[in-house]
C-alpha cells in the first residue's frame, strides 16, 4: 500500500529541548465518555444514498448535539470513511479538510485494451496531473493541478479495472477515470467507488450509523462506556499525521487566550519543521492546544532561547 502525505510523522525523531514533566490537563485517553461525546471524531462508514451533510446531521441527532462537521464530501453514490467531528471538535474539520485520501475504485473501459497499455497508462497518470473540475462540482470550474501519489491496480477482468489510488485532496476520481479513458483512446466511467482513507483515518476505526446509535445508547441506559470509546475518537486523531510542538504548561494560558508561541514555551519538536509549515501545538500530556504556523525550523528553535516560535492560527482546546 502507496503512503500519503504526513505517513512519515509516525518514524519521525523528537528533539527534546528541555526536560519537563506535564502536569496540566488529561491525557485523551483519559477523557471521561461524557466529554468525549461532545469533543470527539466519529469515523463513519457512510452508506450509499445520503449526501455527506446529511450524514454529519444524522451523527449530530443520534448524539442530541447541536454541531457536527464532516471533513470533506462525498457523493450520494459514493461509500465509506467520512470523519465527522462532534460538537466542540467541530473546528478541527479545517485540519482534516486538505488531508490526503485514499479510494478504491472500479472503473469499466468501453473497448477491450491490453492489460500492459492500462498499467502503462496508470503510471502516466501518477504524479502531478491536470484536471477540470466536473460540471456539477462545488468549486470554480478552472484547470488545476492535483497530485496522485500512488496507483494500485488491484485486479483486471476484461474490462473492469478494480484499483486503489492516493491522491491530493480535492481530486476528482470520476473525473480522473473519464481523462483515463480519453488518454487510452475509448473511453472509460466510474460504476463504483468507496473511500478508504482520508489522512490518519482508514477502515480500521469505521462505525456504521447503527454502531454509533447502539453505543449511544448502551452509554446513557446502561452506563457502559465500553462501546462508546470504540465509536467515539478523541479529537487528537485528526493530528496524529501532523508535525507537533510540544509546549511547557506555563505556555499553555497564554496560547488558550490567542497568544503566539514563543521558543522559551517549547519542550520538545518534531525534527525536519520548516518555516510556513503547519503544525500542532500540544500539552505534554498530548492534547491538541491548537494548529499554528511555525515561523523558524526544527533546527532554529532547539539553538535559540528566544523569538517567535510558531503563528497560532486557531485554539482547539476545550476547558474541562
Amino acid at each position: 500500500m502507496g503512503e500519503l502525505p504526513g505517513e512519515e510523522i509516525r518514524n519521525r525523531a523528537v528533539l527534546v529541548k528541555k526536560e519537563e514533566m506535564g502536569v496540566f490537563g488529561i491525557r485523551p485517553e483519559d477523557r471521561p465518555a461524557s466529554l468525549l461525546v461532545d469533543y470527539g471524531i466519529v469515523n463513519i462508514d457512510k452508506p450509499k444514498g445520503p449526501t455527506s451533510h446529511q450524514v454529519a446531521d444524522y451523527v449530530k441527532r443520534i448524539l442530541s448535539l447541536n454541531k457536527a462537521g464532516h471533513s470533506g464530501t462525498l457523493d450520494p453514490g459514493v461509500t465509506g470513511v467520512i470523519p465527522v467531528a462532534i460538537g466542540r471538535a467541530t473546528r478541527i474539520v479545517q485540519a482534516l479538510l486538505p488531508a490526503g485520501k485514499e479510494y478504491i475504485a472500479l472503473m469499466h473501459i468501453h473497448k477491450p485494451v491490453d492489460e500492459e497499455k492500462v498499467r502503462k497508462t496508470f503510471g502516466e497518470m501518477t504524479g502531478k496531473i491536470s484536471q477540470l473540475p466536473p460540471i456539477k462540482s462545488a468549486v470554480k470550474r478552472q484547470l488545476r493541478q492535483r497530485k496522485i501519489h500512488y496507483v494500485e491496480v488491484l485486479e483486471i477482468n476484461g474490462q473492469e479495472v478494480l484499483f486503489r489510488i492516493g491522491c491530493e485532496a480535492g481530486t476528482y476520481i470520476r473525473k480522473y477515470i473519464h481523462d483515463f479513458g480519453q488518454k487510452i483512446g475509448c473511453g472509460a466511467h466510474m460504476q463504483e467507488l468507496r473511500r478508504t482513507r482520508v489522512g490518519s483515518f482508514d477502515e480500521s476505526s469505521l462505525a456504521t450509523l447503527q454502531d454509533l446509535a447502539d453505543a449511544y445508547y448502551y452509554l446513557n441506559e446502561e452506563h457502559k462506556e465500553e462501546k462508546i470509546r470504540k465509536v467515539v475518537l478523541p479529537v487528537e486523531k485528526a493530528v496524529e499525521l501532523m508535525p507537533k510542538v510540544w509546549v511547557s504548561d506555563s505556555a499553555v494560558s497564554s496560547l488558550l487566550h490567542g497568544a503566539d508561541l514563543k521558543v522559551p514555551g517549547i519542550v520538545k519538536i518534531h525534527e525536519h519543521i520548516g518555516p510556513e509549515q503547519q503544525v500542532a501545538i500540544m500539552t505534554l500530556k498530548d492534547e491538541v492546544i491548537g494548529l499554528g504556523i511555525a515561523k523558524m525550523s526544527s533546527d532554529e528553535i532547539m539553538k535559540s532561547e528566544k523569538g517567535l516560535a510558531v503563528d497560532l492560527k486557531s485554539v482547539l482546546y476545550q476547558a474541562k
